[in-house]
Protein backbone atom coordinates (compact mmCIF):
# COMPACT_ATOMS: atom_id res chain seq x y z
CA UNK A 1 0.00 0.00 0.00
CA UNK A 2 1.18 3.52 -0.74
CA UNK A 3 2.03 5.72 2.20
CA UNK A 4 0.98 9.36 2.43
CA UNK A 5 3.58 11.72 3.85
CA UNK A 6 2.73 14.10 6.67
CA UNK A 7 0.36 16.38 4.80
CA UNK A 8 -0.80 19.65 6.28
CA UNK A 9 -3.57 20.64 3.89
CA UNK A 10 -4.75 17.46 2.14
CA UNK A 11 -4.61 14.66 4.72
CA UNK A 12 -7.99 13.16 3.77
CA UNK A 13 -7.25 13.16 0.05
CA UNK A 14 -3.76 11.75 0.54
CA UNK A 15 -5.04 9.04 2.85
CA UNK A 16 -7.85 8.08 0.47
CA UNK A 17 -5.48 7.98 -2.50
CA UNK A 18 -2.93 5.89 -0.59
CA UNK A 19 -5.56 3.38 0.55
CA UNK A 20 -6.94 3.14 -2.99
CA UNK A 21 -3.51 2.65 -4.53
CA UNK A 22 -4.06 5.75 -6.66
CA UNK A 23 -0.39 6.67 -7.02
CA UNK A 24 -0.78 9.57 -9.42
CA UNK A 25 -3.55 11.11 -7.30
CA UNK A 26 -1.35 10.76 -4.21
CA UNK A 27 1.61 12.35 -6.00
CA UNK A 28 -0.52 15.28 -7.22
CA UNK A 29 -1.98 15.71 -3.72
CA UNK A 30 1.53 15.87 -2.27
CA UNK A 31 2.60 18.43 -4.88
CA UNK A 32 -0.51 20.53 -4.17
CA UNK A 33 0.14 20.23 -0.45
CA UNK A 34 3.67 21.61 -0.82
CA UNK A 35 2.35 24.54 -2.88
CA UNK A 36 -0.41 25.11 -0.32
CA UNK A 37 2.14 25.25 2.49
CA UNK A 38 4.19 27.86 0.64
CA UNK A 39 1.07 29.86 -0.18
CA UNK A 40 -0.18 29.64 3.42
CA UNK A 41 3.18 30.89 4.70
CA UNK A 42 3.03 33.82 2.28
CA UNK A 43 -0.53 34.65 3.37
CA UNK A 44 0.34 34.54 7.07
CA UNK A 45 3.45 36.65 6.48
CA UNK A 46 1.34 39.22 4.67
CA UNK A 47 3.14 38.86 1.36
CA UNK A 48 1.41 40.70 -1.44
CA UNK A 49 1.65 37.90 -4.00
CA UNK A 50 0.76 34.62 -2.30
CA UNK A 51 -0.55 33.34 -5.63
CA UNK A 52 2.90 33.12 -7.13
CA UNK A 53 3.44 29.72 -5.51
CA UNK A 54 1.52 28.02 -8.30
CA UNK A 55 -1.19 26.50 -6.15
CA UNK A 56 -4.04 26.92 -8.66
CA UNK A 57 -2.29 24.85 -11.38
CA UNK A 58 -1.43 22.18 -8.80
CA UNK A 59 -5.07 21.93 -7.75
CA UNK A 60 -6.12 21.61 -11.39
CA UNK A 61 -3.56 18.84 -11.86
CA UNK A 62 -4.95 17.05 -8.82
CA UNK A 63 -8.47 17.33 -10.24
CA UNK A 64 -7.27 15.98 -13.59
CA UNK A 65 -5.50 13.05 -11.91
CA UNK A 66 -8.63 12.28 -9.91
CA UNK A 67 -10.75 12.44 -13.05
CA UNK A 68 -8.46 9.96 -14.75
CA UNK A 69 -8.45 7.68 -11.69
CA UNK A 70 -12.24 7.56 -11.24
CA UNK A 71 -12.96 7.68 -14.97
CA UNK A 72 -14.00 10.71 -16.94
CA UNK A 73 -17.52 9.34 -17.44
CA UNK A 74 -18.07 8.90 -13.69
CA UNK A 75 -16.50 12.32 -12.98
CA UNK A 76 -18.79 13.98 -15.54
CA UNK A 77 -22.02 12.05 -14.88
CA UNK A 78 -22.46 10.07 -11.66
CA UNK A 79 -19.79 12.04 -9.83
CA UNK A 80 -20.85 15.49 -10.99
CA UNK A 81 -21.87 16.51 -7.46
CA UNK A 82 -18.36 15.65 -6.26
CA UNK A 83 -16.79 17.50 -9.18
CA UNK A 84 -18.93 20.56 -8.43
CA UNK A 85 -17.98 20.50 -4.73
CA UNK A 86 -14.29 20.28 -5.66
CA UNK A 87 -14.61 23.14 -8.19
CA UNK A 88 -16.53 25.32 -5.73
CA UNK A 89 -13.95 24.83 -2.98
CA UNK A 90 -11.15 25.51 -5.44
CA UNK A 91 -12.78 28.82 -6.38
CA UNK A 92 -13.01 29.69 -2.69
CA UNK A 93 -9.29 28.93 -2.27
CA UNK A 94 -8.41 31.13 -5.24
CA UNK A 95 -10.62 33.94 -3.90
CA UNK A 96 -8.98 33.71 -0.47
CA UNK A 97 -5.54 33.96 -2.08
CA UNK A 98 -6.60 36.98 -4.14
CA UNK A 99 -7.99 38.65 -1.00
CA UNK A 100 -5.03 37.68 1.16
CA UNK A 101 -7.42 36.06 3.64
CA UNK A 102 -5.65 33.31 5.58
CA UNK A 103 -8.73 32.32 7.59
CA UNK A 104 -10.85 31.86 4.47
CA UNK A 105 -7.96 29.99 2.83
CA UNK A 106 -7.86 27.49 5.70
CA UNK A 107 -11.63 26.94 5.64
CA UNK A 108 -11.75 26.60 1.86
CA UNK A 109 -8.87 24.13 1.93
CA UNK A 110 -10.65 22.01 4.51
CA UNK A 111 -13.72 21.97 2.26
CA UNK A 112 -11.57 21.13 -0.76
CA UNK A 113 -9.83 18.26 1.01
CA UNK A 114 -13.16 16.80 2.13
CA UNK A 115 -14.67 17.11 -1.35
CA UNK A 116 -11.64 15.64 -3.12
CA UNK A 117 -11.30 12.73 -0.67
CA UNK A 118 -14.99 11.95 -1.09
CA UNK A 119 -14.56 11.90 -4.85
CA UNK A 120 -11.58 9.55 -4.61
CA UNK A 121 -13.45 7.16 -2.30
CA UNK A 122 -16.77 7.18 -4.16
CA UNK A 123 -15.20 7.15 -7.59
CA UNK A 124 -12.81 4.44 -6.47
CA UNK A 125 -15.77 2.26 -5.44
CA UNK A 126 -17.29 2.76 -8.87
CA UNK A 127 -13.97 1.90 -10.48
CA UNK A 128 -13.63 -1.30 -8.40
CA UNK A 129 -17.19 -2.36 -9.25
CA UNK A 130 -16.55 -1.75 -12.93
CA UNK A 131 -13.33 -3.76 -12.85
CA UNK A 132 -15.08 -6.64 -11.03
CA UNK A 133 -17.59 -7.02 -13.87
Amino acid sequence: MLEPRGNQFLPLTSGAAARAGAGVVLLRAQEADIAAGACWTALIAGCADAGRWGLAPRLRQLSEATSEYVGTRWWSVEGVSHRNRVAGAQCQIEDAIAEGDGQEFAKAFSDYDNAMASAVVCGGRHRAEKQAQ
